[in-house]
C-alpha cells in the first residue's frame, strides 16, 4: 500500500470510525468526518476523538437502563 495515498476519516450511524482511500466510493452507511490526509494522520485523529468504542445503539440502551 502506498503510505502517501490520501485517505479520509469516515463515520457510520453507530458512530464507529474508519479510514477510507479518497479515490474509492464510500460504502453505504458511511460519511466523511474529520481530516483528509495520510492514513497515519487519519488514524491519529480517530485516536483522539473515538474515546468510547461502544456502538451508539449500545450506549443509548445502556443509558436507558441507567448504566454508564
Amino acid at each position: 500500500m502506498n503510505e502517501a495515498q490520501t485517505h479520509t476519516t469516515v463515520i457510520n450511524d453507530e458512530e464507529q470510525y474508519s479510514v477510507w482511500p479518497v479515490h474509492l466510493e464510500l460504502p453505504s452507511g458511511w460519511r466523511p468526518i474529520g481530516p483528509k490526509g495520510t492514513k497515519a494522520e487519519c488514524l491519529s485523529y480517530i485516536e483522539e476523538v473515538w474515546t468510547d468504542m461502544r456502538p451508539a445503539s449500545l450506549r443509548a440502551a445502556m443509558a436507558a437502563n441507567g448504566a454508564r
